[in-house]
C-alpha cells in the first residue's frame, strides 16, 4: 500500500470537490455569487466583523481582491464598513441583515441537495463520506491554521 499520495491522485481530489462544489452552486436555486464573495460573507458570519486584511487572509486572496470584493458586497448591501473602536484610522467590514440572510439561504440550499444527493448512496457510502468530513475540514484549512 503507498504510502506518499501522488500529484495526479491529489489533482484527481480537487478537480473531484470543485465539481461537486459547482454542480451544488448551479442548482441550488439561490442568490448568485462569486466563490470570492460566497468564501468572504461566510467568514464574516463565522467570525464575526474584521478588517480587510484578516478578511484578505481568510478568503485566500491578496488585501486588494478583499477590498474589490467587499465594495461590490457594500453595494449590493451585504456587508457595511465600521469605524474600528481599537483605531479610528481603520475599519471593519460586518454583515448586514440581508448578508447575514442570504449566507444563511445558501448554505441551506446548498447543504439541502447535497443531502439530496447523498440520500442516494448507500449505507456504507454514506458512512465512508460521513468519516471523511472532518480530513476534509482539516484539509480545507491553510497549514499555518493548522
Amino acid at each position: 500500500m503507498p504510502t506518499t499520495v501522488t500529484n495526479h491522485e491529489a489533482l484527481q481530489l480537487v478537480v473531484a470537490v470543485h465539481r461537486l462544489v459547482r454542480s451544488l452552486r448551479q442548482a441550488a436555486p439561490a442568490r448568485r455569487l462569486q466563490p470570492t464573495q460566497l468564501l468572504v460573507l461566510s467568514e464574516l458570519s463565522a467570525h464575526g466583523p474584521m478588517r480587510i486584511g484578516e478578511i484578505a487572509v481568510r478568503a485566500l486572496c491578496s488585501q486588494p481582491t478583499a477590498t474589490t470584493v467587499v465594495t461590490s458586497l457594500e453595494s449590493s448591501g451585504l456587508v457595511r464598513r465600521e469605524p474600528d473602536a481599537a483605531d479610528g484610522r481603520a475599519t471593519i467590514v460586518a454583515l448586514t441583515e440581508l448578508g447575514r440572510d442570504t449566507i444563511m439561504s445558501l448554505a441551506h440550499g446548498e447543504a439541502e441537495l447535497l443531502g439530496e444527493r447523498m440520500s442516494e448512496l448507500s449505507p456504507d457510502e454514506r458512512d465512508l463520506l460521513r468519516s471523511a468530513m472532518p480530513l476534509l475540514r482539516q484539509l480545507a484549512e491553510p497549514s499555518e491554521n493548522r
